[in-house]
């Protein structure tokens, strides 16, 4: 799910199952303006994707 540009984001599937996802960190952007139910952890970061991304991994993307 990725090209030859070294900038784009990524993801794949890790060997145990779990999914890595390389984005842009925008943690800081959008913290104030997270939904009230909606926290992130001292370990986690909001990383977003493009939505084009997502809807071109769609269907590489198990349903299980």
């Amino acid at each position: 799910m990725t090209d030859d540009n070294p900038t784009c984001p990524d993801l794949w599937e890790l060997d145990n199952g779990d999914i890595a996802v390389i984005g842009r960190d925008l943690t800081a952007e959008y913290a104030s303006r997270l939904p009230v139910d909606v926290s992130i952890g001292t370990d986690e970061r909001l990383v977003v994707l493009p939505r084009r991304m997502l809807i071109a991994a769609k269907d590489d993307i198990p349903h299980e």
